[in-house]
């Protein structure tokens, strides 16, 4: 791939020289006589890469590398030093100030395309690191005006620069992930791993291999060695999600390797030294758990250094038309690859709904409105609240039903007293019943329902998720 290279040696042959090289292999290629001049040159303009004499006059080629390392936006860009003098002292200096490479005069073509190549892909990869990690933090950001949220956000910054151990609480749903990102990406730990383990969601009898990490042949099944979550996380965060639901046995473990920072793979006697921060969460109630002797006092003392409570939906009523529009954008991106408008009766409406699924809740309602609505999402397209749960079933196509038989469900959607439907939701409602009925009778195989229904499996996982249809329900 083509990049634009900047050349700074005061000797005009050498510039020539690299220049003649590098532009044969299509590269551009700029030349600089002084370190003066190069810095000029960087501010003014960008480049993938920078070869830069050691000794120049005035300002020395270290004197400029120092400058360069020292600028938060030109941290990244490739240094390739070039000295017919330097000492070994001088070359390890240059790779201390942060040099990609180091080559002694008179060049050698080969070795010169080999750092070259060297130093562009490593400029490659660290910019699409910087841009994928862009990515994620846009993906987790924190959205909210509110007065609940500005606290929020002051008691975010205020612990992530320490080593103080947060416990997270609030309600499913009101981003309780969120505030554990946020406090690795404020804290000095920002460029180490973010690991995060659903306490909830691994077998009592895997939780210790995941979390500690085993020895190959340390129980049937463990066929090579792996590291577990406290191991990976080394150097960084480590996010304990619905820490409530951890079960005794887990809990003595974690408080151990929290008391000693240290942890020991299953199979092995050997301890292995971790720096991990420990962040919680979880919906629960933990001090009446302790109470009722369904989680360890010490560990919750351990962990609940320093509480923060993510607010519910209805608490921030004013985030809806905000977390609203960046959602709507998300789901247009990716399902239609343009934009639609939305009414502003359709914030309005949204506004007035309890949300007692909080922020997720809201999120899958836009993600349905995207999917179901046309050109523009209209005050039609929100969803009533209160959508039936426990309506009769209704029998999945190919299956007989009888209608004169009484207990035959039909085609009507039960109704609460005074209720009325627009079409719109009627059909909603008889559409989710009646893929939540097929789902159960093809025992959730999802290829099959989407054979029996006449869909692609893929348009009915959008469905699915449109509808909120969950194998839970």
């Amino acid at each position: 791939m083509s990049a634009s290279i900047l050349i700074c040696d005061d000797e005009k042959n050498i510039r020539r020289t690299l220049g003649m090289v590098l532009e044969g292999l299509g590269h551009r290629v700029s030349e600089a006589a002084t370190a003066e001049d190069a810095l000029k040159a960087i501010e003014t303009e960008e480049f993938d890469l920078l070869i830069l004499d050691v000794r120049l006059p005035k300002m020395t080629g270290l004197e400029a590398l120092q400058v360069i390392r020292g600028k938060p936006d030109q941290r990244a860009l490739p240094v390739v030093m070039i000295s017919g003098h330097a000492s070994l002292a001088e070359a390890v200096h240059c790779v201390q100030l942060g040099a990609t490479d180091f080559l002694e005069k008179p060049l050698d073509r080969d070795r010169v395309l080999v750092s070259v190549a060297n130093a562009l892909k490593s400029s490659r990869l660290e910019r699409e690191m910087h841009r994928l990690r862009a990515e994620v933090e846009e993906r987790y950001q924190m959205i909210g005006k509110s007065a609940v949220m500005q606290e929020l956000y002051t008691q975010i910054e205020k612990v992530a620069p320490t080593k103080g151990r947060v416990l997270i609480t609030g309600e499913s749903g009101t981003g309780k992930e969120l505030v554990a990102r946020a406090i690795h990406r404020l804290s000095d730990r920002h460029d180490g791993p973010f690991i995060m383990l659903n306490c909830a969601a691994i077998p009592a009898e895997l939780f210790e291999s995941e979390l500690f990490g085993h020895e190959r042949g340390a129980f049937t099944g463990a066929h090579q060695r792996k590291k577990g979550m406290f191991e990976l996380a080394d150097g960084g965060t480590l996010f304990l999600d619905e820490i409530g639901d951890m079960s005794s046995g887990a809990q003595a473990k974690v408080l151990r390797s929290l008391q000693s920072g240290e942890i020991s793979r299953v199979g092995s006697e050997r301890s292995i030294s971790i720096d991990v921060r420990v962040l919680a969460a979880t919906n629960k109630n933990l001090a009446a758990e302790v109470e009722n002797g369904n989680f360890r006092d010490d560990l919750y003392f351990r962990l609940n250094v320093v509480p923060i409570r993510s607010p519910a939906l209805r608490e921030r009523i004013e985030d809806i038309p905000l977390l609203a529009t960046a959602f709507l954008e998300d789901f247009c991106r990716e399902y239609i690859g343009k934009q639609k408008e939305a009414d502003p009766e359709v914030f309005r409406l949204l506004q007035e709904r309890p949300w007692p699924g909080n922020v997720r809740e809201l999120r899958n309602v836009i993600e349905r409105m995207v999917i179901l609505s046309g050109a523009e999402i209209t005050a039609e397209d929100v969803p009533m609240h209160g959508l039936l749960r426990e309506s009769p079933e209704l029998k999945p196509a190919g299956t007989p039903c009888d209608p004169s038989d009484p207990s035959a469900p039909s085609l009507g959607v039960p109704l609460h007293a005074g209720e009325v439907l627009s079409l719109r939701d009627f059909r909603d409602r008889a559409e989710t019943e009646y893929i939540r009925a097929t789902l159960k009778a093809c025992e959730w195989n999802i290829s099959k329902a989407a054979a029996q229904l006449g869909v692609e499996r893929t348009n009915l996982h959008k469905k699915m998720r449109a509808l909120g249809i969950h194998r839970a329900q």
